[in-house]
């Protein structure tokens, strides 16, 4: 069965176009039998992200030098640091969005040339090993302002695929990196100009997919003028590993009261967009001795979480970019905050929210409209502790 065959006949890409026709919102996860997984985001049946397969941070990298290259990477503080989130680019990228960095129409290029390129990888897939996917709807993505059906990205990738294969580069991925393995030769053949440029990218260390956007060529022509030498073994190409994650340097997002010397005395987290809430809520926590820690921006909210390992959060409902159910789950897929007691700020008190808080792993919901007692009993309900109210007791707080 040729590749093409596969390709119209496989279930996971039938359930791409099925997840279109059904409106679907949410995840479609797919894995091959050695456990690497590509995972596609759905809003109302459309296309809006995609994530996984080899190189998930190279691959924003690159997107981000061909498509706003008046970024400077090196100041966005690339760091090997793990944000325990599938899809921490996205959430990167719109960190980006809100800063005035990056236009709706680079984001939405973005979008396109990853989903195309994921859609690539796993057409490669589907010859060598088999697949298997799952639906998941714990994580709903918000659309970019163009969102695409799946038919429209396979139809792209097929017609990839079918020149990729006619060329006669089936078997080579363009995750892989070319290599120079005998020099001599190559000088041999070509000019001084060309053994030039042959010495400085291929290295081992730019895969052919970053090749294409440095030498701003197709990445099939490029892989397509490699081949004779690699067919004479004078360059190879190899396996490289990802690159660091990209992960946003971070505001001054959170205080702390004078007594942080008292190491052992409870964290309490708070992540709301209001920075009312939050200058209320801390004057509270930190006058009753306890240490706070304020989060305006969700985005950024899992790796300064996981940096700091709050013993407690409050966690707003309603917030731009990532409302509190999807950060509530998020948090709980994370080992470090599986059992951290959250509980659900939020201006309704509605018996629906209740119910879906708890559905999405939240310990417990308040009122925003809560006086100082009943804050620090539930503080106290869940950690254990007995903190003293002091002469903050009548203060309220609301959105």
């Amino acid at each position: 069965m040729n590749n093409l065959k596969i390709i119209e006949s496989g279930r996971c890409f039938q359930e791409l176009q099925i997840c279109t026709q059904l409106q679907y919102n949410g995840q479609l996860n797919i894995r091959n039998s050695e456990g690497k997984k590509w995972i596609f985001y759905y809003r109302l049946g459309q296309l809006v992200w995609a994530t996984g397969g080899n190189h998930p941070s190279r691959r924003l990298r690159r997107n981000l030098a061909k498509y706003c290259p008046y970024l400077d990477i090196s100041r966005l503080n690339l760091a090997p640091e793990n944000t325990s989130i599938d899809h921490w680019d996205y959430h990167f990228l719109e960190n980006l969005r809100q800063g005035n960095k990056i236009k709706s129409e680079q984001i939405n290029a973005i979008v396109e040339n990853t989903i195309s390129e994921l859609l690539f990888d796993l057409a490669q897939q589907a010859n060598y090993t088999s697949l298997t996917c799952e639906k998941n709807q714990s994580v709903i993505l918000e659309a970019p302002i163009n969102s695409t059906t799946a038919n429209m990205f396979l139809k792209q990738m097929q017609d990839f695929w079918n020149s990729w294969s006619q060329a006669g580069l089936a078997n080579f991925s363009p995750d892989l990196a070319p290599v120079l393995v005998k020099p001599e030769e190559l000088r041999k053949q070509v000019s001084p100009s060309v053994y030039k440029n042959f010495e400085t990218f291929l290295n081992g260390k730019h895969t052919l997919w970053d090749l294409s956007v440095k030498m701003k060529q197709s990445v099939l022509k490029i892989t397509n003028s490699l081949l004779p030498y690699i067919n004479q073994g004078i360059t190879a190409l190899v396996e490289v590993p990802d690159l660091p994650l990209l992960v946003m340097k971070f505001k001054n997002n959170y205080v702390s009261n004078q007594k942080l010397n008292k190491s052992h005395a409870p964290l309490i987290a708070c992540i709301d967009d209001s920075p009312q809430v939050c200058q209320i809520l801390g004057r509270i926590i930190t006058s009753n001795d306890m240490r706070f820690m304020k989060i305006e921006d969700p985005l950024q909210a899992l790796p300064i979480l996981i940096q700091n390992k709050p013993d407690f959060i409050f966690l707003d409902l309603i917030m731009p970019g990532m409302n509190g159910y999807e950060l509530c789950a998020t948090l709980r897929r994370t080992s470090l905050f599986a059992k951290t007691p959250i509980v659900i700020l939020t201006g309704s008190d509605g018996v629906f929210d209740r119910v879906r808080s708890k559905v999405f792993g939240a310990t417990d919901f308040m009122n925003k409209s809560v006086a100082t007692d009943q804050l620090l009993k539930v503080v106290a309900k869940y950690l254990g502790t007995a903190p003293t109210i002091d002469n903050l007791s009548n203060l309220a707080f609301c959105s």
